[in-house]
Protein backbone atom coordinates (compact mmCIF):
# COMPACT_ATOMS: atom_id res chain seq x y z
CA UNK A 1 0.00 0.00 0.00
CA UNK A 2 0.93 3.44 -1.04
CA UNK A 3 1.40 5.92 1.98
CA UNK A 4 1.18 9.65 1.88
CA UNK A 5 3.72 11.97 3.13
CA UNK A 6 1.76 12.71 5.63
CA UNK A 7 1.03 9.04 7.01
CA UNK A 8 4.89 8.25 6.73
CA UNK A 9 5.65 11.56 9.18
CA UNK A 10 3.48 9.65 11.81
CA UNK A 11 5.15 6.13 11.35
CA UNK A 12 8.17 7.82 11.81
CA UNK A 13 7.27 9.84 14.96
CA UNK A 14 8.83 9.79 18.65
CA UNK A 15 6.46 10.14 22.10
CA UNK A 16 3.03 11.53 22.57
CA UNK A 17 1.45 12.89 19.39
CA UNK A 18 -2.18 13.88 18.30
CA UNK A 19 -3.65 13.83 14.77
CA UNK A 20 -5.89 15.47 13.42
CA UNK A 21 -7.03 13.80 10.39
CA UNK A 22 -10.35 15.16 8.57
CA UNK A 23 -13.68 12.98 7.08
CA UNK A 24 -12.60 10.09 4.95
CA UNK A 25 -8.60 10.72 5.16
CA UNK A 26 -7.89 6.89 6.38
CA UNK A 27 -6.72 7.53 9.60
CA UNK A 28 -8.06 3.85 10.75
CA UNK A 29 -4.94 2.61 8.28
CA UNK A 30 -3.11 5.43 9.69
CA UNK A 31 -2.84 3.26 13.23
CA UNK A 32 -2.84 -0.08 11.55
CA UNK A 33 0.64 1.04 9.86
CA UNK A 34 1.37 2.47 13.23
CA UNK A 35 0.98 -0.61 14.96
CA UNK A 36 2.39 -2.69 12.04
CA UNK A 37 5.75 -0.88 12.74
CA UNK A 38 5.93 -1.90 16.39
CA UNK A 39 5.14 -5.11 15.78
CA UNK A 40 7.01 -6.16 19.03
CA UNK A 41 5.30 -3.62 21.53
CA UNK A 42 1.95 -3.93 23.39
CA UNK A 43 -0.72 -1.63 22.06
CA UNK A 44 -4.41 -0.75 23.35
CA UNK A 45 -6.18 0.66 20.77
CA UNK A 46 -9.55 2.65 22.38
CA UNK A 47 -11.98 2.44 19.88
CA UNK A 48 -15.41 5.13 19.75
CA UNK A 49 -17.64 2.37 19.89
CA UNK A 50 -18.85 -1.63 19.65
CA UNK A 51 -19.07 -1.55 15.84
CA UNK A 52 -16.09 0.75 15.43
CA UNK A 53 -14.18 -1.77 17.85
CA UNK A 54 -15.30 -4.72 15.63
CA UNK A 55 -14.42 -3.29 13.00
CA UNK A 56 -10.71 -2.69 13.86
CA UNK A 57 -10.59 -6.11 15.08
CA UNK A 58 -10.99 -7.54 11.95
CA UNK A 59 -8.71 -4.98 10.22
CA UNK A 60 -5.40 -6.05 12.76
CA UNK A 61 -6.27 -9.13 12.37
CA UNK A 62 -6.78 -9.05 8.54
CA UNK A 63 -2.50 -8.00 8.76
CA UNK A 64 -1.71 -10.38 11.25
CA UNK A 65 -1.35 -8.03 14.35
CA UNK A 66 -1.67 -9.86 17.39
CA UNK A 67 -0.05 -7.46 19.90
CA UNK A 68 -2.97 -4.92 19.39
CA UNK A 69 -5.85 -5.10 22.17
CA UNK A 70 -8.68 -3.50 20.77
CA UNK A 71 -11.60 -2.13 23.20
CA UNK A 72 -13.76 0.72 23.96
CA UNK A 73 -13.65 2.59 27.19
CA UNK A 74 -16.38 0.93 28.49
CA UNK A 75 -15.23 -2.95 27.26
CA UNK A 76 -11.90 -1.87 29.08
CA UNK A 77 -13.45 -0.94 31.93
CA UNK A 78 -16.04 -3.95 32.09
CA UNK A 79 -13.17 -5.94 32.35
CA UNK A 80 -11.56 -4.79 35.90
CA UNK A 81 -15.31 -3.82 37.30
CA UNK A 82 -17.63 -5.98 36.37
CA UNK A 83 -16.51 -8.94 35.43
CA UNK A 84 -15.99 -11.81 37.68
CA UNK A 85 -18.12 -9.21 40.53
CA UNK A 86 -21.11 -9.43 42.27
CA UNK A 87 -22.87 -6.26 40.44
CA UNK A 88 -25.59 -6.77 37.61
CA UNK A 89 -26.06 -4.31 34.73
CA UNK A 90 -29.19 -2.06 33.20
CA UNK A 91 -28.94 -0.41 30.62
CA UNK A 92 -30.62 2.85 32.26
CA UNK A 93 -33.35 3.63 34.35
CA UNK A 94 -36.71 5.31 33.79
CA UNK A 95 -37.86 8.15 36.02
CA UNK A 96 -40.58 5.52 37.25
CA UNK A 97 -37.98 3.43 38.03
CA UNK A 98 -36.04 6.29 39.92
CA UNK A 99 -38.94 7.45 41.76
CA UNK A 100 -39.95 4.09 43.00
CA UNK A 101 -36.19 3.18 44.05
CA UNK A 102 -35.74 6.02 45.88
CA UNK A 103 -39.52 6.56 47.19
CA UNK A 104 -39.93 9.98 45.97
CA UNK A 105 -42.91 10.94 47.07
CA UNK A 106 -44.96 14.08 44.94
CA UNK A 107 -45.07 17.22 46.53
CA UNK A 108 -46.06 20.77 46.27
CA UNK A 109 -45.83 21.08 42.08
CA UNK A 110 -47.56 18.48 39.66
CA UNK A 111 -45.56 15.42 38.46
CA UNK A 112 -43.04 16.64 40.51
CA UNK A 113 -41.62 13.02 42.05
CA UNK A 114 -41.31 11.82 38.17
CA UNK A 115 -39.41 15.97 37.32
CA UNK A 116 -37.39 14.82 40.40
CA UNK A 117 -36.63 11.58 39.66
CA UNK A 118 -35.48 12.73 35.85
CA UNK A 119 -33.30 15.20 37.12
CA UNK A 120 -31.90 12.94 39.45
CA UNK A 121 -30.74 10.64 36.11
CA UNK A 122 -29.21 12.99 34.58
CA UNK A 123 -27.49 14.55 37.15
CA UNK A 124 -25.64 10.97 37.36
CA UNK A 125 -25.39 10.49 33.82
CA UNK A 126 -23.27 13.66 34.24
CA UNK A 127 -21.03 13.08 37.40
CA UNK A 128 -20.00 9.79 35.96
CA UNK A 129 -18.77 11.67 32.60
CA UNK A 130 -17.07 14.00 34.80
CA UNK A 131 -13.82 14.07 36.04
CA UNK A 132 -14.93 14.79 40.05
CA UNK A 133 -13.96 12.71 42.99
CA UNK A 134 -17.44 13.75 44.08
CA UNK A 135 -21.22 14.77 43.11
CA UNK A 136 -20.62 18.12 45.07
CA UNK A 137 -17.93 19.06 42.67
CA UNK A 138 -20.46 19.58 40.01
CA UNK A 139 -23.11 21.87 39.34
CA UNK A 140 -25.73 20.47 37.32
CA UNK A 141 -28.08 23.24 37.10
CA UNK A 142 -25.30 24.66 34.76
CA UNK A 143 -26.37 22.18 32.53
CA UNK A 144 -30.20 23.03 32.57
CA UNK A 145 -31.33 25.52 29.54
CA UNK A 146 -34.99 25.36 29.27
CA UNK A 147 -36.32 28.18 31.51
CA UNK A 148 -39.23 26.03 33.40
CA UNK A 149 -36.52 22.98 34.06
CA UNK A 150 -34.31 25.73 35.09
CA UNK A 151 -36.65 27.07 37.80
CA UNK A 152 -37.29 24.10 39.05
CA UNK A 153 -34.00 22.74 39.47
CA UNK A 154 -32.87 25.54 41.22
CA UNK A 155 -35.81 25.46 43.86
CA UNK A 156 -35.23 21.67 44.64
CA UNK A 157 -31.20 21.56 44.01
CA UNK A 158 -30.43 20.50 47.06
CA UNK A 159 -32.83 17.31 47.19
CA UNK A 160 -31.87 16.83 43.84
CA UNK A 161 -28.00 16.33 44.74
CA UNK A 162 -28.68 14.45 47.63
CA UNK A 163 -30.76 11.51 45.78
CA UNK A 164 -27.76 11.70 43.63
CA UNK A 165 -25.73 10.71 46.04
CA UNK A 166 -27.93 7.73 46.96
CA UNK A 167 -28.72 6.36 44.13
CA UNK A 168 -25.20 6.09 43.29
CA UNK A 169 -24.29 4.57 46.93
CA UNK A 170 -27.24 2.02 45.85
CA UNK A 171 -25.24 1.13 43.02
CA UNK A 172 -21.90 0.56 44.04
CA UNK A 173 -23.46 -1.22 47.20
CA UNK A 174 -25.16 -3.52 44.60
CA UNK A 175 -28.04 -3.03 46.10
CA UNK A 176 -29.11 -2.28 42.57
CA UNK A 177 -28.12 -2.79 38.85
CA UNK A 178 -25.38 -0.90 37.80
CA UNK A 179 -25.44 1.61 34.60
CA UNK A 180 -22.29 1.12 31.94
CA UNK A 181 -21.62 4.93 33.15
CA UNK A 182 -21.39 3.79 36.34
CA UNK A 183 -18.48 1.05 36.02
CA UNK A 184 -16.63 3.80 33.70
CA UNK A 185 -16.45 6.05 36.46
CA UNK A 186 -15.70 3.90 39.25
CA UNK A 187 -12.82 2.61 37.00
CA UNK A 188 -11.34 6.25 36.42
CA UNK A 189 -11.85 6.56 40.67
CA UNK A 190 -9.43 3.67 40.95
CA UNK A 191 -6.56 5.50 38.73
CA UNK A 192 -5.19 2.00 36.99
CA UNK A 193 -2.10 1.96 35.23
CA UNK A 194 -2.25 -0.36 32.38
CA UNK A 195 0.21 -2.65 31.08
CA UNK A 196 0.65 -1.48 27.24
CA UNK A 197 4.12 0.27 25.38
CA UNK A 198 1.71 2.38 23.82
CA UNK A 199 -2.19 3.24 23.66
CA UNK A 200 -3.84 4.88 20.44
CA UNK A 201 -7.22 7.29 21.59
CA UNK A 202 -9.39 7.07 18.16
CA UNK A 203 -12.16 9.73 17.71
CA UNK A 204 -10.56 11.82 19.98
CA UNK A 205 -12.95 14.98 19.41
CA UNK A 206 -15.73 13.02 21.48
CA UNK A 207 -13.76 11.63 24.62
CA UNK A 208 -15.36 11.13 28.01
CA UNK A 209 -13.77 13.06 30.10
CA UNK A 210 -13.79 10.01 32.47
CA UNK A 211 -11.67 7.87 30.11
CA UNK A 212 -9.60 10.97 28.81
CA UNK A 213 -8.23 11.06 32.30
CA UNK A 214 -7.64 7.33 32.47
CA UNK A 215 -5.38 7.93 29.52
CA UNK A 216 -3.73 10.74 30.39
CA UNK A 217 -2.46 9.23 33.82
CA UNK A 218 -0.89 6.36 31.84
CA UNK A 219 2.62 6.47 31.59
CA UNK A 220 2.16 4.58 27.70
CA UNK A 221 2.87 6.62 25.00
CA UNK A 222 -0.02 8.16 24.18
CA UNK A 223 -1.67 8.83 20.52
CA UNK A 224 -4.76 10.45 20.47
CA UNK A 225 -6.46 11.14 16.43
CA UNK A 226 -9.79 12.64 16.26
CA UNK A 227 -11.35 15.69 13.17
CA UNK A 228 -12.04 18.70 15.62
CA UNK A 229 -14.04 19.95 13.15
CA UNK A 230 -16.42 16.52 13.87
CA UNK A 231 -17.06 17.01 17.41
CA UNK A 232 -20.96 16.50 17.73
CA UNK A 233 -21.77 14.66 20.95
CA UNK A 234 -20.68 17.64 23.55
CA UNK A 235 -24.46 16.85 24.62
CA UNK A 236 -23.52 13.68 26.08
CA UNK A 237 -20.76 15.22 27.81
CA UNK A 238 -17.95 14.23 25.48
CA UNK A 239 -14.96 16.93 25.51
CA UNK A 240 -12.38 17.76 22.58
CA UNK A 241 -9.51 15.77 24.17
CA UNK A 242 -7.16 17.22 20.87
CA UNK A 243 -7.32 20.51 22.48
CA UNK A 244 -6.85 19.49 25.77
CA UNK A 245 -3.36 17.96 25.44
CA UNK A 246 -0.01 19.44 24.27
CA UNK A 247 0.82 16.65 22.38
CA UNK A 248 3.03 16.97 19.16
CA UNK A 249 0.77 17.81 16.54
CA UNK A 250 0.12 15.55 13.06
CA UNK A 251 -2.01 16.08 10.22
CA UNK A 252 -3.90 14.18 7.54
CA UNK A 253 -5.44 16.29 5.32
CA UNK A 254 -5.91 14.34 2.23
CA UNK A 255 -9.43 12.58 2.08
CA UNK A 256 -10.07 9.45 -0.21
CA UNK A 257 -13.76 9.42 0.50
CA UNK A 258 -15.12 12.65 -1.71
CA UNK A 259 -13.64 14.78 -4.45
CA UNK A 260 -12.41 18.16 -4.60
CA UNK A 261 -15.91 20.07 -4.74
CA UNK A 262 -17.54 18.37 -1.68
CA UNK A 263 -13.92 19.13 0.49
CA UNK A 264 -13.93 22.63 -0.85
CA UNK A 265 -17.79 23.43 0.43
CA UNK A 266 -17.06 21.66 3.67
CA UNK A 267 -14.55 24.27 4.46
CA UNK A 268 -16.97 27.10 3.24
CA UNK A 269 -19.40 25.73 6.21
CA UNK A 270 -16.29 25.24 8.58
CA UNK A 271 -15.82 29.08 7.78
CA UNK A 272 -19.30 30.22 9.18
CA UNK A 273 -17.75 30.07 12.62
CA UNK A 274 -15.96 32.93 11.83
CA UNK A 275 -19.07 34.52 13.00
CA UNK A 276 -18.45 34.08 16.26
CA UNK A 277 -15.33 32.40 17.12
CA UNK A 278 -11.82 32.38 15.93
CA UNK A 279 -11.19 29.74 13.57
CA UNK A 280 -7.65 28.36 12.16
CA UNK A 281 -7.45 27.82 8.26
CA UNK A 282 -9.06 24.42 7.60
CA UNK A 283 -7.03 21.95 5.16
CA UNK A 284 -9.24 19.44 2.96
CA UNK A 285 -7.88 18.06 0.02
CA UNK A 286 -10.49 15.50 -1.84
CA UNK A 287 -8.89 13.03 -4.04
CA UNK A 288 -11.67 10.54 -3.93
CA UNK A 289 -13.30 9.18 -7.37
CA UNK A 290 -16.46 7.23 -6.72
CA UNK A 291 -18.89 7.22 -9.52
CA UNK A 292 -21.34 4.43 -8.11
CA UNK A 293 -24.75 5.35 -7.52
CA UNK A 294 -25.67 2.26 -5.02
CA UNK A 295 -26.31 3.45 -1.28
CA UNK A 296 -28.25 6.41 -0.68
CA UNK A 297 -29.01 7.88 2.34
CA UNK A 298 -31.35 10.81 3.77
CA UNK A 299 -29.83 12.19 7.07
CA UNK A 300 -31.40 14.74 9.69
CA UNK A 301 -30.20 16.60 12.29
CA UNK A 302 -33.02 15.57 14.29
CA UNK A 303 -35.04 12.13 14.97
CA UNK A 304 -38.84 14.34 13.93
CA UNK A 305 -37.56 15.52 11.33
CA UNK A 306 -35.90 12.32 9.66
CA UNK A 307 -39.47 10.18 10.80
CA UNK A 308 -41.73 12.85 8.98
CA UNK A 309 -39.42 12.79 6.21
CA UNK A 310 -39.82 8.65 6.15
CA UNK A 311 -43.53 9.23 6.76
CA UNK A 312 -43.93 11.68 3.81
CA UNK A 313 -41.87 9.36 1.62
CA UNK A 314 -43.84 6.23 2.46
CA UNK A 315 -46.94 8.03 1.24
CA UNK A 316 -45.52 9.93 -1.94
CA UNK A 317 -42.93 7.73 -3.33
CA UNK A 318 -44.05 4.08 -4.40
CA UNK A 319 -40.38 3.52 -5.45
CA UNK A 320 -39.39 2.97 -2.05
CA UNK A 321 -40.49 -0.41 -1.23
CA UNK A 322 -37.16 -1.18 1.06
CA UNK A 323 -36.07 1.09 3.86
CA UNK A 324 -33.25 0.80 6.61
CA UNK A 325 -32.95 2.85 9.77
CA UNK A 326 -29.05 3.15 11.38
CA UNK A 327 -29.78 2.48 14.85
CA UNK A 328 -32.76 0.37 14.53
CA UNK A 329 -36.37 2.01 13.44
CA UNK A 330 -37.14 1.62 17.27
CA UNK A 331 -34.95 3.94 18.27
CA UNK A 332 -36.57 6.93 16.46
CA UNK A 333 -40.16 5.81 18.14
CA UNK A 334 -39.64 6.00 21.97
CA UNK A 335 -38.79 8.67 24.49
CA UNK A 336 -35.67 8.94 26.44
CA UNK A 337 -37.53 8.30 29.45
CA UNK A 338 -39.48 5.09 27.87
CA UNK A 339 -42.68 6.12 26.74
CA UNK A 340 -43.05 4.79 23.19
CA UNK A 341 -45.15 7.26 20.13
CA UNK A 342 -47.92 4.79 20.54
CA UNK A 343 -48.57 5.41 24.24
CA UNK A 344 -48.19 9.13 23.74
CA UNK A 345 -50.84 9.20 21.06
CA UNK A 346 -53.36 7.23 23.41
CA UNK A 347 -52.92 10.06 25.67
CA UNK A 348 -53.50 12.38 23.01
CA UNK A 349 -57.08 10.62 22.64
CA UNK A 350 -57.51 10.53 26.16
CA UNK A 351 -57.69 6.39 25.90
CA UNK A 352 -54.91 6.05 29.29
CA UNK A 353 -56.43 2.38 29.39
CA UNK A 354 -54.59 1.34 26.30
CA UNK A 355 -51.08 3.20 27.80
CA UNK A 356 -48.71 0.61 28.65
CA UNK A 357 -45.37 3.15 29.86
CA UNK A 358 -46.70 3.43 33.64
CA UNK A 359 -45.01 7.27 33.37
CA UNK A 360 -47.19 8.22 30.33
CA UNK A 361 -49.56 6.49 32.35
CA UNK A 362 -49.36 8.98 35.54
CA UNK A 363 -50.41 12.19 33.06
CA UNK A 364 -53.53 13.50 33.97
CA UNK A 365 -53.56 14.70 30.31
CA UNK A 366 -51.74 15.71 27.20
CA UNK A 367 -51.34 19.10 28.33
CA UNK A 368 -49.39 17.78 31.58
CA UNK A 369 -47.15 15.69 29.74
CA UNK A 370 -45.87 19.02 27.74
CA UNK A 371 -45.63 20.57 30.87
CA UNK A 372 -42.95 17.62 32.15
CA UNK A 373 -41.42 17.55 28.91
CA UNK A 374 -40.55 21.09 29.44
CA UNK A 375 -39.69 21.20 33.16
CA UNK A 376 -37.28 17.90 32.21
CA UNK A 377 -35.74 19.38 28.97
CA UNK A 378 -36.29 16.09 27.43
CA UNK A 379 -35.86 17.39 23.88
CA UNK A 380 -36.99 13.55 22.35
CA UNK A 381 -39.97 13.60 23.99
CA UNK A 382 -40.47 16.81 22.86
CA UNK A 383 -39.90 15.59 19.54
CA UNK A 384 -42.21 12.56 19.55
CA UNK A 385 -44.71 15.31 20.83
CA UNK A 386 -44.71 17.47 17.68
CA UNK A 387 -45.05 13.92 15.90
CA UNK A 388 -48.40 13.13 17.34
CA UNK A 389 -49.69 16.52 16.96
CA UNK A 390 -48.98 16.55 13.35
CA UNK A 391 -50.28 12.99 12.33
CA UNK A 392 -52.39 12.44 15.17
CA UNK A 393 -54.91 9.06 14.43
CA UNK A 394 -52.61 7.87 11.59
CA UNK A 395 -49.13 7.57 13.11
CA UNK A 396 -49.89 3.66 13.83
CA UNK A 397 -50.63 2.75 10.39
CA UNK A 398 -48.15 4.93 8.91
CA UNK A 399 -45.28 3.71 11.42
CA UNK A 400 -46.87 0.29 10.87
CA UNK A 401 -46.00 0.57 7.04
CA UNK A 402 -42.37 1.95 7.22
CA UNK A 403 -41.71 -1.47 9.52
CA UNK A 404 -43.57 -3.71 6.93
CA UNK A 405 -40.92 -2.16 4.42
CA UNK A 406 -38.01 -2.11 7.26
CA UNK A 407 -35.17 -4.36 5.93
CA UNK A 408 -32.47 -5.77 9.18
CA UNK A 409 -29.03 -5.22 9.49
CA UNK A 410 -27.94 -8.12 7.02
CA UNK A 411 -29.79 -6.84 4.37
CA UNK A 412 -28.94 -3.23 4.91
CA UNK A 413 -27.20 -3.46 1.27
CA UNK A 414 -30.84 -4.28 -0.56
CA UNK A 415 -32.17 -0.71 1.04
CA UNK A 416 -34.19 1.88 -1.37
CA UNK A 417 -33.20 4.58 1.35
CA UNK A 418 -31.45 4.39 4.04
CA UNK A 419 -32.88 6.93 6.76
CA UNK A 420 -30.10 8.75 9.73
CA UNK A 421 -30.00 11.18 12.19
CA UNK A 422 -26.65 12.93 11.66
CA UNK A 423 -25.29 11.19 14.89
CA UNK A 424 -25.93 7.69 14.02
CA UNK A 425 -24.18 8.16 10.59
CA UNK A 426 -20.87 8.84 12.66
CA UNK A 427 -18.22 6.53 10.97
CA UNK A 428 -20.65 6.03 7.82
CA UNK A 429 -20.06 6.80 4.24
CA UNK A 430 -22.52 6.84 1.16
CA UNK A 431 -22.54 6.90 -2.06
CA UNK A 432 -25.55 9.41 -2.01
CA UNK A 433 -25.94 11.86 0.40
CA UNK A 434 -29.66 13.66 1.15
CA UNK A 435 -29.53 16.42 4.09
CA UNK A 436 -32.45 17.69 5.35
CA UNK A 437 -33.82 21.29 5.96
CA UNK A 438 -32.92 20.97 9.58
CA UNK A 439 -29.39 21.61 10.32
CA UNK A 440 -28.11 25.37 11.09
CA UNK A 441 -28.12 27.95 8.08
CA UNK A 442 -25.07 30.64 7.71
CA UNK A 443 -28.09 32.88 7.53
CA UNK A 444 -29.63 31.54 10.99
CA UNK A 445 -25.88 32.69 12.69
CA UNK A 446 -25.51 35.55 11.65
CA UNK A 447 -29.32 36.72 12.88
CA UNK A 448 -28.33 34.59 16.19
CA UNK A 449 -24.95 36.90 16.51
CA UNK A 450 -26.31 40.04 15.39
CA UNK A 451 -29.08 40.05 17.85
CA UNK A 452 -28.79 41.77 20.81
CA UNK A 453 -30.84 40.34 23.19
CA UNK A 454 -30.18 36.48 22.40
CA UNK A 455 -27.82 34.34 24.44
CA UNK A 456 -26.03 31.78 22.68
CA UNK A 457 -23.00 29.24 24.04
CA UNK A 458 -20.55 29.75 21.36
CA UNK A 459 -18.97 25.73 22.12
CA UNK A 460 -22.67 24.55 21.23
CA UNK A 461 -23.32 26.60 18.21
CA UNK A 462 -19.99 25.37 16.84
CA UNK A 463 -21.11 21.50 16.92
CA UNK A 464 -23.94 22.69 15.50
CA UNK A 465 -21.74 23.80 12.09
CA UNK A 466 -19.84 20.62 13.03
CA UNK A 467 -23.34 18.75 12.52
CA UNK A 468 -23.76 19.77 8.67
CA UNK A 469 -19.72 19.40 8.29
CA UNK A 470 -20.22 15.57 9.68
CA UNK A 471 -23.39 15.12 7.19
CA UNK A 472 -21.84 16.68 4.32
CA UNK A 473 -18.62 14.30 4.35
CA UNK A 474 -20.14 11.16 4.41
CA UNK A 475 -21.06 11.12 0.94
CA UNK A 476 -18.42 9.15 -1.65
CA UNK A 477 -19.44 12.28 -4.11
CA UNK A 478 -22.67 12.65 -4.92
CA UNK A 479 -25.09 15.15 -2.46
CA UNK A 480 -28.39 16.66 -2.13
CA UNK A 481 -28.46 19.57 0.01
CA UNK A 482 -31.68 22.62 0.51
CA UNK A 483 -30.23 25.88 -0.68
CA UNK A 484 -30.81 27.54 2.58
CA UNK A 485 -28.01 24.91 4.13
CA UNK A 486 -25.50 26.50 1.09
CA UNK A 487 -22.89 29.18 2.73
CA UNK A 488 -24.13 33.07 1.50
CA UNK A 489 -21.38 33.15 -0.60
CA UNK A 490 -22.32 29.92 -2.19
CA UNK A 491 -25.62 31.02 -3.05
CA UNK A 492 -25.10 32.95 -6.12
CA UNK A 493 -22.61 29.95 -7.46
CA UNK A 494 -24.69 26.64 -7.20
CA UNK A 495 -24.43 26.35 -10.77
CA UNK A 496 -20.98 25.53 -10.97
CA UNK A 497 -21.35 22.38 -9.45
CA UNK A 498 -21.46 19.16 -11.13
CA UNK A 499 -22.28 16.45 -8.16
CA UNK A 500 -24.03 18.57 -5.63
CA UNK A 501 -27.55 18.85 -6.58
CA UNK A 502 -29.09 22.18 -4.72
CA UNK A 503 -32.51 21.35 -3.94
CA UNK A 504 -35.50 23.41 -2.35
CA UNK A 505 -34.18 26.72 -4.85
CA UNK A 506 -36.03 30.33 -3.92
CA UNK A 507 -37.71 30.22 -7.26
CA UNK A 508 -39.20 26.62 -8.82
CA UNK A 509 -38.03 25.82 -12.25
CA UNK A 510 -40.24 24.26 -14.97
CA UNK A 511 -39.91 20.26 -13.65
CA UNK A 512 -41.59 21.27 -10.40
CA UNK A 513 -44.76 23.23 -12.42
CA UNK A 514 -45.23 20.45 -14.55
CA UNK A 515 -45.32 17.94 -11.75
CA UNK A 516 -47.83 20.24 -10.03
CA UNK A 517 -49.45 20.41 -13.45
CA UNK A 518 -50.09 16.23 -13.67
CA UNK A 519 -50.78 16.68 -9.80
CA UNK A 520 -53.53 19.01 -10.45
CA UNK A 521 -55.29 16.47 -13.38
CA UNK A 522 -54.81 13.62 -10.88
CA UNK A 523 -57.10 15.30 -8.00
CA UNK A 524 -59.67 16.47 -10.82
CA UNK A 525 -59.96 12.76 -11.62
CA UNK A 526 -60.31 11.47 -7.52
CA UNK A 527 -63.03 14.43 -7.56
CA UNK A 528 -65.09 12.72 -10.37
CA UNK A 529 -64.83 9.17 -8.68
CA UNK A 530 -65.46 10.39 -5.59
CA UNK A 531 -68.86 12.44 -6.45
CA UNK A 532 -70.28 8.90 -7.47
CA UNK A 533 -69.15 7.33 -4.39
CA UNK A 534 -71.16 10.38 -1.82
CA UNK A 535 -74.57 9.37 -3.95
CA UNK A 536 -74.88 7.12 -1.80
CA UNK A 537 -72.79 7.51 0.80
CA UNK A 538 -73.10 10.79 1.79
CA UNK A 539 -70.65 10.94 4.91
CA UNK A 540 -67.76 9.07 2.50
CA UNK A 541 -64.61 10.89 2.46
CA UNK A 542 -65.57 13.27 5.32
CA UNK A 543 -62.62 13.98 7.52
CA UNK A 544 -62.44 11.18 10.31
CA UNK A 545 -63.36 12.94 13.74
CA UNK A 546 -62.39 11.99 17.27
CA UNK A 547 -65.82 11.25 18.07
CA UNK A 548 -65.95 8.74 14.88
CA UNK A 549 -63.04 7.11 15.67
CA UNK A 550 -64.23 6.18 19.30
CA UNK A 551 -67.72 4.86 17.67
CA UNK A 552 -66.13 2.55 15.06
CA UNK A 553 -63.90 0.86 18.32
CA UNK A 554 -66.92 0.72 20.37
CA UNK A 555 -68.92 -1.12 17.95
CA UNK A 556 -65.39 -3.04 16.53
CA UNK A 557 -65.37 -4.06 20.40
CA UNK A 558 -68.47 -5.34 20.63
CA UNK A 559 -68.42 -7.96 17.22
CA UNK A 560 -70.40 -5.47 14.83
CA UNK A 561 -70.30 -6.57 10.86
CA UNK A 562 -68.38 -4.49 9.35
CA UNK A 563 -71.05 -3.90 6.73
CA UNK A 564 -73.32 -2.45 9.76
CA UNK A 565 -70.61 -0.53 11.14
CA UNK A 566 -70.57 0.80 7.17
CA UNK A 567 -74.56 1.66 7.74
CA UNK A 568 -74.33 2.99 11.15
CA UNK A 569 -71.42 5.46 9.61
CA UNK A 570 -72.96 5.59 6.63
CA UNK A 571 -69.42 4.84 4.94
CA UNK A 572 -68.23 2.36 2.46
CA UNK A 573 -67.57 -0.92 3.79
CA UNK A 574 -63.45 -0.23 2.38
CA UNK A 575 -63.40 2.70 4.10
CA UNK A 576 -64.42 1.25 7.48
CA UNK A 577 -62.07 -1.76 7.00
CA UNK A 578 -59.03 0.89 5.80
CA UNK A 579 -59.72 2.54 9.44
CA UNK A 580 -59.68 -0.27 11.01
CA UNK A 581 -56.24 -0.58 9.83
CA UNK A 582 -54.73 2.43 10.37
CA UNK A 583 -56.43 2.79 13.86
CA UNK A 584 -54.84 -1.36 14.13
CA UNK A 585 -57.81 -2.13 15.98
CA UNK A 586 -57.21 -5.70 15.09
CA UNK A 587 -53.91 -6.19 17.11
CA UNK A 588 -55.22 -3.92 19.91
CA UNK A 589 -58.57 -6.07 20.69
CA UNK A 590 -58.64 -9.19 18.62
Amino acid sequence: MQLTDEQIKILESKGNIKINAVAGSGKTTSLIEYARVKADARILYLAFNKSVKLEAITKFKEVGLKNVRVETAHSLAYSYIVKNSRYKLCQGYTSFQTKNILKIKPFDEKLSDFVLANHVNKFVNYFCNSTAKQVKELNYSHLVQEPKAKIFVQKYYDDIEKLTRLFLAKMDKGEIEIIHDFYLKKFQLLNPQLKFDFILFDEGQDASPTMLDVFLKQNSTKVIVGDIHQQIYGWRFAINSLDKVNFKDYYLTKSFRFNSEIAELAIKILKTKEHFTNVKAVNIKGLGENDKLKSKVIIARTNVTLLLKAIELLIEDSKISKVYFEGNISSYTYASDGGSIYDILNLYNDRHKLIRDKLIKSMKDFEQLEEYADKTDDAQLKMIIQVVKKYKNELPYLIKQLKINYVNDNEKQEADMIFSTVHKSKGMEYDHVNILNDFISEEKIKNLVNDKEAKFDPKALAEEVNMLYVAITRTKNFLKLPFDLLPLSEQTKYEKYNNIFIADLPMEGSKNNSRESSNNHKKERSKDYQNEIKKTHKQAYQKWTEELDDRLTEMFCFGTPIDEIAECTDRTVGAIRSRIKKLELRDKYN
